[in-house]
């Protein structure tokens, strides 16, 4: 990956984030949750993409290992999830390794996530992590543990393709409930006819029905990003 790789842990596993760096004063610092496949070449390109936007970009890594092929990452992540506690601990050992950071000292925090990475960022504002804006893309929308009256500090913005089927609208309703009785600020985008994976170009030649690009929810997710970004850093 042309970024700069960043060794960090949770508790016994080793992890790898991959950095981006803006050129002069970074505006604030976001980690960049991935999806199933984990730090692979799309996110990477958000990385740099943030990075042009003056940020501070680090892609966590949810596993800690290869992953061979799809079967092999719904393993991986089964396992990842089966504990609330467990998938939660790693997903703040890769905001603390960001945070952490000499550069990041006295920046803002975002958390943006793609596919299961929407979901995570997500499970870390139900969390209360420190964070001035959560963001999930084509994200799972469910939890194990939702949030509790008051405990979402961070801003939450959901972009969501109205025909993903593994997220239906059941799932949705449902969110936006949570969302309410914890008291979150919420903004929900959803886009009619759009699937699973709007943001990946390379989403139509995985032959999956579930997912498919659309390059304008592709456009208008990230000036949505880019728009809360201007209000909360």
């Amino acid at each position: 990956m042309g970024l700069e790789s960043i060794a960090y842990r949770d508790g016994d596993t080793q992890l790898t984030g991959w950095l981006a760096r803006p050129v002069g004063t970074p505006r604030g610092t976001v980690l960049v949750l991935p999806t199933i496949m984990n730090p692979n070449p799309p996110m990477e390109r958000r990385a740099a993409m943030l990075a042009d936007a003056g940020f501070i970009a680090m892609v966590a890594d949810f596993y800690g290992q290869p992953v061979r092929d799809f079967e092999h990452s719904f393993e991986l992540a089964g396992a990842l999830r089966a504990s609330v506690d467990g998938y939660r601990a790693r997903l703040f050992a890769g905001l603390s390794a960001l945070t952490g950071r000499p550069e990041a000292q006295g920046l803002k925090t975002a958390a943006i996530g793609y596919c299961m990475g929407g979901q995570a960022a997500l499970e870390l504002a139900r969390e209360g992590a420190d964070l001035v804006l959560a963001a999930s893309f084509h994200g799972i929308l469910d939890t194990d543990r939702p949030a509790a009256p008051g405990a979402v500090k961070a801003r939450i913005l959901v972009c969501h393709g109205d025909a993903d089927p593994l997220v239906p609208r059941s799932q949705v309703t449902a969110f936006w409930e949570e969302m309410d009785v914890a008291g979150a600020n919420w903004h929900f985008h959803a886009y009619s006819g759009v699937k699973h994976g709007f943001t990946d170009p390379g989403s139509d030649g995985r032959g999956v029905p579930a997912i498919g690009y659309d390059a304008s929810a592709d456009r208008q997710s990230w000036a949505s990003l880019m728009g809360l970004f201007g209000e909360v850093f």
